[in-house]
């Protein structure tokens, strides 16, 4: 046997050339595997004489397994020589096969990149954490009161205005006729809200109680609902009742009966020291982020569009499955969204490929710092798989071992560990901001 192999960038070419005796044995092996699936009148499970094997098969089924086992076998052998990972079926471009004679045969194989690794210590990225303001505070004392705004009848002949609540009954038509979900009674809707078609709030503005009108709009030509998206459709309006916000004054008394605050003071206090604290976990989140970025950046390499293509799939796959869990399928969900299968698909293909390059340049550092994974952090990752999904660490271990997915596992694990390494050499590391604050 003599295999020619040749790879530029991430496609490699396999030509195979195979002696007649080494082509027997593929027929044998294909024999013998056949006659154990077959049962044949007569004969025994894998007994059968090749001849009425043939008559009852067929020579070209023969055939078919001898190349397949053939084929297979180089295949094989040349990833493991080679060390490659294939991230696609590999494909004959051609090939001369028959049994009496040498076989010859070229394949074509996409395989997994392998990055050139650029800088990815002492990396040195920005950390922008935003500073929390009184301001900040004030929006938060804004949006409790706002929860604790209640809507009261409006006083007689109140004329509608913006933030005020319209119980509306309004029934739509397009060129005269009526379409479905154009209509509705005891509607309530905010004005100004912009919780419907634009311009039809606007419409509404100035109507007391009892008031009717016709509101004219065009619905955008994105809209979700494709059969009217861009048509111009006539509303008639009633208007049944106006209300209006009653806003609470911020006192003690409403801090206590809406928050775990008994005083303003308390809650501001409380507050400040919350969103300061949020703030820089989200700054931390971002810097550390944009580190693991700068070092897939600074490698060198490209994604085949099949393995894009393959976790944009898997992306949809986990949509799917968390969608089921809240009683909600994949076509209703796009449905909502106005999209289809594939274009959603599409629109997740920019993330696929980033989680991509980011996995293969962690795992390109977990090899050159040769980070090894211990049985401890092993034991400790399925403890916690184990208490996200309530389960012991007896079944989590059962689950792993039924799915052949320890090796995925034991990758996250050294991928988190590349990561940290590279957090924890950049430059100003907080590990070192810290470490010199305590000295002082």
């Amino acid at each position: 046997m003599s295999v020619f192999v040749e790879r530029k960038g991430n496609e490699a070419t396999l030509k195979v050339s195979l002696p007649v005796e080494d082509v027997a044995k593929a027929f044998e092996k294909a024999v013998a595997k056949i006659n154990k699936q077959v049962t044949i009148p007569g004969f025994r499970k894998g007994k059968a004489p090749r001849r009425v094997l043939e008559l009852h098969v067929g020579k070209d089924a023969i055939k078919e397994e001898a190349f397949e086992i053939a084929a297979n076998e180089q295949y094989r052998e040349a990833l493991k020589e080679n060390s490659w990972v294939p991230v696609s079926d590999p494909e004959i471009k051609d090939s001369t096969f028959e049994e009496g004679k040498p076989m010859e045969m070229t394949l074509v194989v996409t395989l997994r990149p392998e990055p050139e690794l650029g800088e990815y210590k002492g990396l040195d990225v920005e950390k922008k954490e935003k500073e929390i303001t009184d301001a900040d505070v004030d929006k938060e004392v804004e949006n409790l009161q706002k929860r604790a705004t209640k809507m009261v009848e409006a006083p007689e002949g109140k004329a509608l205005e913006k933030g005020d609540l319209a119980i509306i009954d309004f029934a739509g038509t397009i060129d005269g006729e009526a379409f479905d979900g154009g209509e509705g009674k005891g509607y309530p809707l905010e004005v100004g809200s912009g919780s419907f078609i634009p311009g039809f709030e606007d419409q509404l503005v100035g109507l007391k109680k009892g008031d009717s009108t016709d509101v004219n709009v065009t619905f955008p030509e994105d809209y979700m609902a494709k059969e009217l998206a861009g048509k111009k459709a006539v509303f008639k309006v009633t208007v049944q009742d106006v209300k209006v916000k009653d806003v609470p004054e911020v006192t003690d008394e409403l801090i206590a009966a809406n928050s775990d605050s008994k005083t303003v003071t308390e809650f501001r206090e409380k507050t400040l020291d919350r969103m300061k604290k949020a703030e820089a976990q989200r700054a931390q989140s971002a810097y550390e982020a944009d580190l693991i970025k700068k070092a897939v950046d600074n490698a060198k390499f490209e994604v085949p569009d099949v393995m894009v293509t393959q976790r944009a799939n898997q992306m949809m796959d986990e949509l799917a499955l968390n969608l089921e869990q809240h009683k909600m399928s994949l076509p209703l969900y796009l449905q909502y969204l106005g999209k289809d299968v594939k274009t959603y698909r599409d629109e997740q293909k920019p993330v696929a490929l980033e989680n991509i390059k980011t996995d293969l340049v962690l795992d390109a550092i977990a090899l050159q710092e040769k980070i090894q994974v211990t049985e401890d952090e092993i034991r400790k990752e399925m403890e916690q798989l184990g208490a996200m999904h309530g389960a012991t660490l007896r079944q989590v271990e059962k689950i792993v071992k039924e799915n052949g997915s320890l090796a995925v596992l034991v990758a996250n694990i050294a991928r988190r560990k590349a990561a940290r390494l590279v957090i924890d050499s950049a430059k100003n590391a907080p590990k070192a901001e810290e470490a010199a604050a305590e000295e002082k």
